[in-house]
């Protein structure tokens, strides 16, 4: 399939996504309905369903997804690992430990903006001791090792706030972000994950042939002209900010990055840097997707997102497994 025409196709499942996101809900919209809140002269029901509540959750889905599965693709095309995703290199459980901090000593109830703040810097502080346990080793083995011990630290301290929680109502909270979802998110939460995602996505974009290059080797890469010290720091940076703003506002989501750089990959040249962007929309319209079955799934209490992407991310990981 031409690349033009997949990107193509990607963006209009991705469109009918959302669309139906806005669509889909406890409350029916009919189109009428949701084309007259949107043009200004819906009623005042319509209005608040469409600008408060859907269209922020369709927004964060679409951004959110983007980043995972672009991250995903990236990190995969550089450790040249098929089971790459962010959390291998720990930086979305480094992320969520960082929200908890801010749920477990009360920082998110003094301000809003305490949240995203301390999981991006979780996520950056992850990348310091990647780098310090990794030192100057260039091979993807060893920042795959390294990021399976900052994973399982941050796993850990996760783990320790849920143990010393002082009360079930904060171990509630928190396990409830921890299990992923868009439910009840404003404008706000758009205005402080987007920064981070553009950021993120443009670092990871700028990466594509020096990834193309990495194919045939560290040596035959270098010999191209690739810096891979620049390189490995360019896609760990832009992991941690894009992937870090995703966790504030989401929680922690996984296998997005795992299961949509494999369903691109089939699609494609193969190569790193074809996969990347149909990635990031493929991602976006996955989450969408996600999104919308965790509110039409008839249950009592509304199914969290990282729930279903989970289930949907393990046949994949199990897929391969039986082919290698």
């Amino acid at each position: 399939m031409s690349r033009s025409l997949l990107l193509a196709l990607l963006a209009a499942l991705t469109l009918a996504a959302a669309i139906a996101s806005l669509l889909f809900g406890p409350v029916d919209l009919s189109v009428g309905r949701l084309l007259a809140a949107a043009s200004g002269y819906g009623d005042s029901i319509a209005t608040t369903i469409l600008f408060e509540l859907r269209l922020p959750r369709t927004v964060l889905a679409l951004v959110v997804g983007a980043i995972l599965g672009l991250a995903g693709a990236a990190l995969q095309g550089y450790l040249r690992n098929p089971l790459a995703e962010p959390s291998v290199l720990g930086t979305s459980n480094a992320a969520a430990l960082g929200g908890v901090a801010a749920l477990y000593f009360g920082f998110a109830q003094i301000h809003p903006a305490a949240l995203p703040l301390l999981a991006i810097g979780g996520a950056l502080m992850s990348l310091a001791v990647l780098f310090a346990l990794a030192g100057r080793s260039e091979s993807p083995l060893t920042l795959i090792l390294a990021g399976l011990a900052v994973g399982t630290l941050a796993v850990a301290g996760t783990s320790l706030a849920l143990n010393l929680s002082p009360n079930p109502f904060a171990a509630m909270e928190i396990m409830t972000w921890l299990l992923g979802s868009l439910e009840n998110r404003s404008f706000e939460h758009v205005w402080i994950a987007l920064p981070c995602v553009a950021i993120g996505a443009a670092m990871l974009l700028w990466n594509g042939r020096a990834l193309d290059a990495l194919t045939l080797g560290e040596d035959a890469a270098q010999a191209l002209g690739v810096d891979i010290r620049r390189l490995r720091l360019r896609l760990l940076v832009g992991t941690a900010i894009g992937v870090g703003g995703a966790v504030a506002v989401a929680g922690a989501i996984g296998f997005v990055g795992l299961i949509v750089p494999h369903l691109m990959r089939s699609l494609t040249d193969r190569s790193p840097s074809a996969t990347l962007l149909p990635s990031a929309i493929g991602g976006a319209a996955l989450l969408v997707l996600a999104d919308i079955g965790v509110r039409i799934i008839p249950t009592t209490n509304e199914l969290k997102l990282g729930v279903v992407t989970a289930f949907l991310g393990v046949p994949v990981f199990l897929v391969h497994l039986m082919r290698e």
